[in-house]
């Protein structure tokens, strides 16, 4: 479980076949072999440790349904350690299950914050609702203007210089997770819906 509060940024130092190699520091703190680590929003487990870097194994399905699957030597990546029972809760509950990859359409100025819209694959879209959360590249994010298959979202200087959403731009893919508690709410209406929530009344509701 994490939060999507962004730990450090990390870099890519090697990938071999499943191995891959990510130069850190805070993050390197306490972390233990087996430990779960969300790499670019992506649940790995840790299967080896460095004085400088940590190995993850990824296994080919999650190469080719994240955006893991393009990274080289010197890209970097957003890195978060799963959350403690005691510790503060920043974000949102996120799983580090990849639901599909986005991609940035249009970023636009508004003062000293950034406007962002993302194109969602349907296994996210379909979750979005306004102010609610979303995860892209594993940062928690509040959900503005959704529509059919798009959103917008605000960000503060702080997440762009502590993140790499700063090195993006439109055209860019980005892994997309949807808020789990929407999830559960729709797959629980959709269904019941010979109890009374019928397609209509999802589709009144926003839900499809």
């Amino acid at each position: 479980m994490f939060t999507g509060i962004i730990e450090e940024i990390g870099v890519v130092m090697r990938r071999s076949g499943a191995d891959l190699a990510i130069l850190a520091h805070e993050v390197l703190g306490d972390l233990q072999l087996g430990d779960s680590v969300a790499v670019d929003g992506a649940c790995l487990t840790v299967a080896a440790l460095n004085h400088d870097n940590f190995v993850v194994q990824v296994s080919p399905e999650t190469y080719s349904r994240t955006t893991l699957g393009s990274l080289k030597a010197g890209h970097a990546v957003n890195l978060e350690r799963a959350m403690k029972a005691d510790a503060r809760f920043g974000g949102h509950f996120v799983l580090g299950h990849v639901d599909g990859v986005g991609k940035v359409e249009h970023v636009k100025d508004q003062g000293e914050f950034t406007l962002w819209r993302f194109r969602a694959p349907a296994d996210v879209a379909r979750y979005l609702v306004p102010k609610g959360s979303v995860t892209i590249n594993g940062i928690s994010l509040t959900v503005v203007e959704p529509e059919r298959d798009s959103f917008s979202v605000a960000i503060i200087p702080t997440t762009l210089k502590k993140t790499t959403l700063g090195n993006k731009g439109p055209g860019d893919p980005v892994n997309m997770e949807a808020d789990i508690i929407g999830k559960h709410i729709y797959h629980y209406m959709k269904g019941n819906g010979k109890e009374g929530i019928t397609p209509d009344f999802l589709a009144r509701h926003g839900f499809v």
